[in-house]
């Protein structure tokens, strides 16, 4: 592992109590960060807390990204017990069901896209004043090679990523006079508890796409995650990293 210092630095993980999430608390850590773990599973967040045993360098704070308020005061909640916040890694989302445009429901459609891209405006409206403020700051959102390709049957999940990207790209643009870089990430998938949401022949799918003939392992997510949230990142903002083991063409 390379070291990344993120020495001094606060950053926030949602969905930070399991899969990549989970790997890029981790990954902070060892890089000398503190983290605030956002995560709707309240003990499985605390759970993770005690398995880590770093008391000092992480916080829970149990909050739902698609309710707004929750999501400011989550904010500031953190901001009070860390004292700055330095990092957000949007993480948070779910992979929804499987189905043709023409069978899709219309409350999972909204469902999705309320977790998956409304959550991430929520959470860069409620942090960016904070960093604004500081004149510093990393974001980083999650998004996927979907957001790219847009993968069949999966069309609430590939247009809320397909969002994601192009939210990032705006808040980037709006921020470029601050030190503050705005980034998203786009890796195919992980091995992670998101696959249970998934059909096997879908899961299939995915994999016969990247040419690496395997899944992006949650630790090397995390790796280019680190580099992204720190300071050494000056200059690039408003990018996609492409974490697709060689499926995406652009």
């Amino acid at each position: 592992m390379n070291k990344i210092d993120l020495g001094g630095r606060t950053a926030i993980v949602t969905g930070g109590a399991q899969g990549i999430g989970r790997a890029i608390v981790e990954r902070f850590l060892a890089s000398g960060a503190r983290v605030a773990v956002w995560d709707c599973d309240q003990p499985l967040a605390e759970q993770v807390a005690l398995e880590l045993g770093q008391p000092e360098a992480l916080h829970v704070v149990p909050v739902d990204v698609t309710d707004y308020s929750a999501t400011e005061q989550a904010a500031k909640a953190t901001r009070d017990h860390f004292g700055r916040l330095d990092i957000l890694v949007a993480n948070a989302g779910i992979a929804g069901m499987n189905a043709t445009v023409a069978d899709y429901p219309i409350e999972e459609w909204q469902r999705i896209i309320d977790i998956d891209l409304n959550g991430v405006f929520h959470c860069f409206k409620a942090v960016v004043p904070h960093m604004v403020a500081q004149n510093y700051g990393r974001i980083i959102a999650t998004a996927s090679i979907a957001g790219k390709e847009g993968n069949p049957n999966a069309s609430a999940y590939s247009a809320a990523k397909a969002g994601v990207i192009a939210l990032t790209k705006s808040l980037g643009k709006e921020l470029a006079g601050h030190d503050i870089a705005v980034n998203c990430i786009t890796p195919a998938a992980a091995q992670t508890a998101i696959f249970d949401q998934m059909s096997e022949s879908h899961i299939n799918f995915m994999l016969s796409k990247v040419p690496r003939e395997r899944f992006v392992k949650v630790e090397e997510i995390a790796a280019m995650v680190a580099w992204l949230a720190s300071a050494e990142n000056s200059f690039t903002t408003a990018a996609v990293f492409d974490l697709s083991g060689g499926r995406a063409t652009y």
